[in-house]
């Protein structure tokens, strides 16, 4: 019976470790003496300046510590109580963020789209569609877009798609918000700048996530537009994500940064989603369900052969997404680990 290399599974890349170079930084920040607290210090104010270095404007950047926080309170920033969020109906926001964000916005509603089944993704029709639902006093007025980039079913929005969506939505007076909580695997997979699918585009928020490109926690919030991010450090205060030793959440940033470290990152998760999906396609009795753009191959296993997966120990999520197995790869999947689960689902299905 064959067992998975140490430590690896495909449940998500959350449980992949810091890369080096991140603690490194944090090593840094720890041994540079006292620093003023709250995200007053130098290492949080570098940070800042990477961010808008990166993407080529004079953004807004604060940082909290996880993805529903970043998005909830995101979302919050641009709505009131009475407005309500389009979102496609498998978006993080809706399925797993337990009511962060109508909770943070004091009860904006969120409206669920069908978008394309076959990608994950909204569309420029489906959110007309939801705006034109109704227009009367009795019903939250449509605000916000957010889209999930890479989507929940490992799919990336083009920068067509994008600007199409961001068109829609200026005609319908609506802001754009981005999570991407797997922000840095979307770039990877298309090789734009990443001014080109945010800011470029008409996105006015993006939640960058750190933790799964290899942070020990912590989530980037980048407003492009700065009237947006006006009292977002005092929602941030009052949520409780003000972290007051800010410098060991920031420093680590520049470990990502510096040399482009976020991108090898994600491109070698994406790599090895690749791998993977071209090890699975080709074994009778598995169906590919998206074709993998980001670090997610999503299939369908016979039952049998998912039980025996799991008592052979494999780490996977089976409730994520649209049904079937999500495998995730991470910055830090090796290709053994991928050649290892792969023949075990071969030997699975064929017996």
């Amino acid at each position: 019976m064959s067992s998975p290399a140490p430590n690896q599974h495909f449940a998500s890349d959350n449980y992949a470790g810091i890369c080096p170079e991140a603690l490194k930084y944090i090593v840094e920040a720890n041994g540079s003496g006292h620093e003023v607290a709250y995200g007053d210090d130098s290492w949080t104010q570098r940070v800042c300046d990477r961010l808008r270095d990166l993407f080529q404007t004079d953004c807004e950047v604060f940082f909290v510590f996880n993805g529903t926080a970043a998005n909830s309170l995101a979302l919050a920033s641009l709505c009131q109580s009475y407005h309500s969020v389009i979102c496609h109906e498998l978006a993080h926001v809706e399925t797993d963020e337990c009511g962060g964000p109508e909770f943070f916005s004091n009860g904006s509603k969120l409206l669920v789209a069908q978008g394309g089944p076959e990608n994950g993704k909204l569309t420029p029709d489906a959110i007309e569609s939801v705006v034109m639902r109704r227009a009367d006093i009795h019903y939250p007025k449509p605000k916000v877009v957010t889209l999930t980039q890479s989507t929940e079913v490992g799919t990336v929005y083009t920068v067509e798609e994008v600007r199409a969506i961001a068109a829609i939505a200026k005609r319908r007076h609506l802001r754009v918000h981005m999570d991407g909580a797997r922000f840095a695997n979307a770039v990877a997979s298309l090789d734009v700048h990443p001014s080109e699918i945010t800011w470029r585009a008409g996105v006015d928020v993006l939640c960058f996530g750190g933790t799964k490109n290899g942070l020990p926690v912590g989530e980037a919030v980048v407003f492009f537009d700065h009237t947006l991010a006006e009292d977002f450090a005092y929602r941030v205060k009052q949520a409780g994500q003000l972290a007051s030793k800010m410098r060991f959440i920031s420093a680590p940033w520049l470990g990502l940064l510096d040399n482009d470290v976020w991108l090898r990152n994600a491109r070698h998760a994406n790599a090895m989603a690749r791998l993977l999906h071209e090890r699975l396609r080709v074994i009778p009795g598995v169906r590919i369900m998206f074709e993998p753009q980001a670090n997610a191959v999503f299939a369908e296993l016979p039952l049998h052969v998912i039980e025996q997966l799991r008592a052979r120990r494999w780490r996977f999520y089976t409730f994520i997404g649209a049904g079937g197995c999500r495998l995730m790869c991470a910055w830090d999947t090796r290709p053994e680990t991928v050649e290892q689960i792969a023949a075990d689902i071969a030997a699975l299905c064929a017996a």
